[in-house]
């Protein structure tokens, strides 16, 4: 899961590049899939299980957190241009 999640998350942020428009994104979910990736770290953190997912985790995060900012940034276009 983690893997098709890592591969999914650039092609949502190219799509947002692109776009230039929060049309079909969800603020919330991306920011519980977040929250999800920081709970899987601290659980493996926590039993020290340091397995090839605990390292999966981090690129999602960044990749997830870019989504979030290009998110805000979209937004703010939208919005100076009266969408």
């Amino acid at each position: 899961m983690i893997l098709c999640f890592g591969l999914s998350w650039p092609m949502s942020i190219v799509r947002s590049v692109k776009s230039r428009s929060t049309q079909g994104k969800s603020l919330m979910f991306m920011c519980f899939i977040v929250f999800g990736y920081i709970c899987g770290i601290i659980s493996k953190c926590i039993t020290h299980t340091y397995n090839l997912a605990f390292w999966f985790y981090f690129p999602n995060v960044i990749m997830v957190s870019a989504d979030i900012c290009l998110y805000f940034r979209n937004r703010s276009l939208e919005r100076k241009a009266g969408k």
